[in-house]
Order: C-alpha cells, then structure tokens, then sequence
C-alpha cells in the first residue's frame, strides 16, 4: 500500500512539473497560512502528525485523524493595510469510514477606489476571495496515513469574477516511539472552471515534504520543510521571461525551498514557536538593513477548554503579520 501511494505521488509530480514560478499563477492566496502555530514556524509546515491542531490538515490532509474529531478552529490574520483573511473549520470522525473536515478560507482586499482614465473617482469597489475546504483522511496502519482535499474557489475582483476548482493529496508517517514524523503533499492540482476575462491561468500547484524530530530527553521539537519543488530555480521572471533578480548561488537557492521551525514544548498545554523563512527574507527583505525579516515566532496556551495562539511572522522592514487562532473540542462540553 504505502509503495502504490508513493507511486502515485510521483506521477502526479510528473503531471505538473511544469508548474508557474511565484507571481505567474491565479488564487495564490491559496499559499497562505491563517494557523497561529504554523505562522509562527515559518509559514509552512506538512509534518506534524501527532498534534490535535486542525490547522495542520490544511497544509497537508493525510494529518487529519482521529484525535480531531469534533474540533472547531477559528483563525485570524490583520495583514498588509486593509487586507485580511481567516479560517474556520471543523472536524468529524467516523468509525471505520476515516476522519472529515470541512472549512472555508476567506481573503478580503478591502474597498479600493474606481476612476475612470483620467482619474476622476467614481465611487468605490471591493476584492475577496473563498476556498471552500472539504478534506479526508484514512489510517492505514498505526503510523501511516493518507488524505486528500477538495477545494472549490470563487473569487471576485469589482464586476469580475472567477471561480476554480483544486485538490490537495497527502501521506504522514508517524513513529511516536521516535518522535519522528514525515509528510509529503501535492498542493493545488486543478484549474479554473470560470476566469475574469477569458484568460485562463495556471493554479499555484506545488508539491511539498517535511519531516519533524522531537527529541526524546529535552521538550524542543524541530521541522524542516521543503517548498516550491517543482520548479529548482526560484528566480522570479517577468513578462518577457528575463530574470529580473540575481543570479544567486546554489546553496542560496536551495535555502529558498526551505521552511526552519522549532517548537519549545515545557508542557501539554503551553508551547513556544519560532521559525525561518529563507526565501521570505531574500525576497522581501531591505538589502541595507534587513533586520528580522524571514523570521518568526509566536506561543499557544490552554485557557480552561479553548486554545488559544498567537503568531508574528515579519516579511520586511516595515510589514509584519499577526496570526490568531483559537480552537476548542466540542466533545469536551
């Protein structure tokens, strides 16, 4: 089972090998993360398999299981100016079928003003996109899992429209004896149904591993992600295909394919997250001073039977994300 499922994977990266460069691709607000934690470790994280967060199906569905039932997150991010966006989901077990969850992500851009060609303003309109998240996840044996989502999209930008279907696929390996995980994930496969203009473009599909460690006599749990595989050069191109960054070594590059995280775990209930974004940094960081664009970190608490987190990721000088999730088990009332 678990070689067919490799197999499997394997063929649908050869399926999209071709995928776009950052910036050349429609709904990439899809790549965002609202999860307090995995904000906090960086932006991206597949490989957490053991935890109870509900967060973590949305970056890889094989790590929805059964430990989620009835668990409903709410998430919250203020970001750059007017922008926000947020997650709500919830999960739901069901004996020998495999655990479900259903959620919608939604990316609101604020009013922006309509002029016409010489800039007299004619009043206001707004942008706001959803993804619509149906996921499920099977245990194959004690520590090996598999899942998939389906995500319907709509976005509307003034009087134009769009709507567009993806899918996600996932295995984790879990070994709790060892506290090491592992997870692999296909983001994104699919297309538009419906584009703003009769133009169709390419979904932000990328394919994506992980593994975590948590170490057995100390309470720190480390993470490394590795994103944007489909395509190894990360320089971004413009519309005439010329690189418009520079050229940049190899072990520069691969950096740029790497999300660092580590968790500081004292206890069940509290927890501490900091986290390295390579790529962020080179990209978006002011070259004369960058300060600690790239990095991350936030901390989570159990406050009588919620979960309460928060995360701060800062992308350059002067712009910085605040993630605020909390979460709670229904069953536990």
């Amino acid at each position: 089972m678990k070689k067919s499922i490799i197999v499997i994977l394997i063929a649908c990266c050869s399926l999209v090998i071709r995928a776009q460069k950052g910036g050349s691709s429609t709904y990439d607000f899809l790549n965002l993360t609202s999860s307090a934690k995995v904000g906090a470790l960086g932006g991206n994280n597949i490989s957490l398999k053991d935890s109870t967060d509900l967060n973590m199906a949305y970056h890889n569905p094989a790590l929805l299981h059964a430990s989620m039932d009835n668990s409903l997150v709410f998430n919250f991010v203020p970001y750059v100016g007017d922008t926000q966006y947020g997650y709500v989901g919830f999960g739901k077990e069901f004996k020998n079928v495999g655990t479900f969850s259903i959620g919608i992500m939604n990316m609101n851009y604020g009013e922006f003003d309509r002029a016409d060609d010489v800039g007299n303003i004619l009043g206001t309109f707004s942008a706001a996109e959803y993804s619509f998240n149906i996921a499920y996840s099977r245990q194959f044996s004690p520590n090996f899992s598999m899942g998939m989502a389906i995500k319907p999209i709509y976005s509307k930008m003034d009087t134009y429209q769009s709507f567009g279907i993806a899918t996600d696929f996932g295995i984790a390996y879990f070994k709790a004896e060892s506290g090491f995980s592992f997870g692999a994930t296909i983001k994104n496969l699919g297309s538009q149904i419906t584009s703003y203009d009769d133009t169709y473009e390419e979904l932000p599909t990328d394919f994506q591993i992980g593994i975590s460690k948590k170490l057995k006599h100390a309470p720190f749990r480390f993470s490394i992600t590795a994103q944007n595989l489909l395509v190894w050069d990360t320089d971004i191109e413009n519309e005439d295909d010329n690189y418009v960054s520079d050229d940049i070594s190899f072990g520069d590059n691969l950096l740029r394919h790497m999300v660092f995280g580590v968790e500081f775990l004292p206890t069940k209930n509290f927890h501490v997250d900091f986290g390295y974004n390579h790529k962020r940094r080179k990209e978006l960081g002011y070259s004369e001073k960058m300060s600690t664009a790239g990095f991350s970190w936030g901390f989570g608490f159990k406050a009588y039977k919620f979960h309460v987190a928060y995360g701060s990721a800062r992308y350059h000088l002067g712009g910085t994300s605040n993630h605020f999730s909390i979460s709670t088990n229904l069953s536990s009332f």
